[in-house]
């Protein structure tokens, strides 16, 4: 879910598929969704190196007694911050790293996302009927569809996603030379297993997140939509404060997944090279609090939200120029053909 800008994704597909059904098909709306969404993950890679290291840091700058086990680790201390040391250390093609299976996990996760809303809407709908006979709430079925879309999408998609946080987790002492060799080292070392460490708190998040983005959005959109706002709709901006609410509230699981991800044979190899051994959800949560207190579970929340903001941009932009490139296309090729 942490890749959703404006509305999460499953919501972003619905509207999609609702609003543009005249505009144009919807091989064109995947099209220009997936184009849309690669180049915001390019724009916004950087940002997800800072929270991903941010993530893993489980040492602190104002605590000097978490600065007896370091073992060389770097410490990071704010957003900004982190970006200067990245760069003055790794240089600036180090806010990339991970990128190349960042993008092919969003271009397969969109896809399989994509498809699975549909079907499931489309089962529920025959189960339950549609139109005025419908036996099924709108908001119970965009819940459901969107729910399972997000459990498949992750979990089909979840080896590219570990990949992403060990390769943006890795210094200028490299772990892994390559995607290729990665996959095999991985595969050798910790069998077919090792590709979904970090799985349960993934999936753990899904609901709690779509629910509280549900609960937030019913309750702010009303109010919002009455006002005029300078910067969008009221539907959009109910969006963004819903998103932001959700994220927030099921960041310490995404944050365990990341510390989960790079446990194995190799954690100690990383640019952190402290990070302590988890060994399940509950488990590192505990631990967590224990070593770091409550504000550890929320490091790189802060850049986590202001992620969202260029990434919502640069989407929605792409998405609409790249659309009307489509139909427009589609239109010219119709007439020819006529």
């Amino acid at each position: 879910m942490g890749g959703a800008p404006l509305l999460p994704s499953v919501i972003y597909l619905a509207i999609c598929m609702s609003v543009h059904v005249d505009e144009g098909s919807r091989l064109q709306v995947v099209a220009a969704g997936a184009t849309a969404g690669l180049i915001s993950r390019f724009v916004v890679a950087p940002l997800d190196v800072v929270k991903i290291r941010l993530q893993l840091q489980s040492h602190s700058l104002s605590d000097p007694l978490t600065h007896l086990d370091l073992r060389g680790s770097p410490i990071y201390k704010g957003t900004i911050g982190t970006f200067r040391q990245i760069i003055a250390n790794e240089g600036i093609t180090a806010l990339w790293k991970g990128n190349v299976p960042a993008e092919l996990m969003y271009v397969a996760y969109a896809s399989i996302q994509f498809t699975t809303y549909r079907s499931t809407t489309l089962l529920l709908q025959r189960v339950f009927g549609k139109g005025k006979d419908k036996g099924l709430p709108q908001s119970a079925e965009s819940f459901i569809s969107g729910a399972t879309a997000g459990a498949t999408a992750t979990a089909a998609t979840y080896p590219l996603d570990l990949l992403r946080t060990r390769f943006a987790a890795q210094g200028n002492d490299r772990v892994y030379t390559s995607l290729r060799r990665a996959i095999g080292d991985i595969r050798r070392d910790e069998g077919v297993r090792g590709f979904f460490r970090g799985l349960s708190p993934a999936l753990a998040q899904i609901v709690p997140f779509m629910g509280l983005f549900f609960a937030v959005y019913e309750g702010v959109r009303l109010p919002l939509g009455k006002m005029e706002l300078p910067w969008g709709t009221g539907d959009a901006t109910a969006g963004v404060v819903a998103s932001v609410i959700a994220k927030t509230g099921v960041f310490p699981l995404d944050l365990v997944r990341k510390r989960i991800q790079v446990q194995g044979p190799t954690r100690s190899r990383y640019v952190h090279k402290n990070i302590p051994e988890y060994k399940g959800t509950v488990s590192t949560i505990r631990t967590v609090l224990k070593r770091e207190g409550v504000r550890g579970l929320y490091r790189g929340l802060t850049v986590s939200l202001i992620k969202a903001a260029p990434a919502s941009a640069v989407t929605m932009w792409t998405y609409e120029r790249m659309l009307h490139f489509l139909t427009g296309q589609g239109v010219k090729v119709n007439t020819m053909s006529q």
